[in-house]
């Protein structure tokens, strides 16, 4: 098994050949097929957005990382998930960034959010296929489909995109990574609409920045998991 053998790059065409495929089945799935399932069923799109998602979005992110590992030589195991996918033990400085990054995504989204109300006037920014009403007596269940979503969500976009892709972006593109990183990323989210999708631009290129930085692939986990499981279990509790 190789190591140490220094990565290929992952130029401009080989990593929108992955982005773009990856926003079409996001948009396909979220188009049509869970409109399709919660109108047969009469259950709402929520369900089917965890459902959908997490077994025909994010798994197959996950196979496409072990596809391209596999490609590559190496085998998934704790040398390969450390050192070629980087997820390594967080230093205090990696904590910092994360940390730090958090707030930033935070505070610039709330500020893009303000300013896109002021200038539209109250909008709602949640796609259709999200949109749900705040959990309760009879509904707090839907947490038991949420929590193996949000593993496959967290886990399927940070192996793949900042564990596998990114590290040979950067061999590519060197300090400009997170730029092209972060629009490939963003093309992926298209789906959700504009709304979303420009309040989502500070996650989106902050943290391919910070990770890019740390070179530590928890940071993104950290990240991205810190905003999206504590926002959801907030909206879903009706807290905000």
């Amino acid at each position: 098994m190789k190591t140490a053998a220094p990565l290929k790059k992952l130029g401009l065409f080989a990593s929108f050949a992955i982005y773009i495929p990856a926003a079409i089945l996001m948009y396909v799935m979220t188009t049509y097929l869970i409109p399709y399932l919660s109108k047969t069923t009469g259950q709402e799109t929520i369900l089917f957005w965890f459902i959908v998602a997490g077994l025909g979005i994010f798994t197959p992110l996950i196979l496409t990382g072990i596809l391209i590992l596999k490609s590559e030589g190496y085998k998934l195991n704790l040398v390969t998930i450390k050192e070629r996918l980087r997820f390594r033990k967080l230093k205090n400085t990696d904590v910092l960034w994360a940390i730090g990054g958090l707030v930033a995504v935070g505070i610039l989204s709330a500020v893009i959010m303000k300013v896109m109300e002021f200038v539209s006037g109250e909008f709602d920014h949640t796609p259709p296929f999200m949109a749900f009403e705040p959990l309760n007596a009879g509904r707090y269940w839907l947490l038991l489909v949420w929590a193996p979503y949000w593993v496959l969500n967290i886990l399927g976009e940070e192996f793949l995109w900042r564990g596998v892709m990114l590290p040979r972006q950067e061999v590519a593109f060197g300090k400009y990574t997170w730029m092209i990183h972060g629009l490939g990323w963003g093309i992926f989210h298209i789906a959700f609409g504009w709304q979303l999708l420009v309040t989502l631009i500070p996650l989106i290129f902050i943290q391919s920045y910070v990770v890019q930085k740390t070179k530590n692939s928890w940071t993104g986990v950290i990240m991205h998991g810190g905003l999206n499981g504590p926002s959801f279990i907030a909206i879903s509790l009706g807290l905000i």
